[in-house]
């Protein structure tokens, strides 16, 4: 296997929330596209610099947020404290907070604001 992920979706009940809350925590813009003959809405995030990876959240569909699938894991930039703040102010649920990973940083798990558990990554 050449790559591990090449895209990911995560499913959304509301799709304005959901971007307004991932933009706060990733500090990042996410733009809407549609796929043809496609009901559902998606909103993308910008896809890494070698274009390998990239993902979108996703409306519609049979698609239901859930805290129970396989966990994302965001790498972020910023000091992981910094983002945690800006969490619960945009309709997530901070459930495990910043937390040593020894040598590879730390991490926090949380809720997105459509019930969605992922891990934020931080070497800081």
């Amino acid at each position: 296997m050449k790559k591990g992920i090449s895209w990911f979706e995560i499913p959304v009940n509301d799709l304005n929330r959901a971007k307004k809350f991932y933009s706060a925590i990733l500090n990042c813009e996410l733009n809407d596209y549609a796929i043809p003959n496609n009901p559902m809405k998606y909103a993308r995030f910008p896809l890494e610099q070698d274009g390998t990876t990239g993902g979108a959240l996703v409306k519609g569909g049979s698609y239901e947020p859930s805290s129970k699938g396989p966990l994302l894991w965001f790498n972020i930039e910023e000091e992981l404290a910094m983002v945690l703040s800006r969490v619960e102010k945009t309709g997530g649920k901070i459930l495990m907070p910043k937390t040593s990973a020894g040598q590879y940083g730390f991490i926090a798990h949380v809720l997105d604001s459509e019930g969605n558990k992922v891990v934020l990554h931080s070497q800081n």
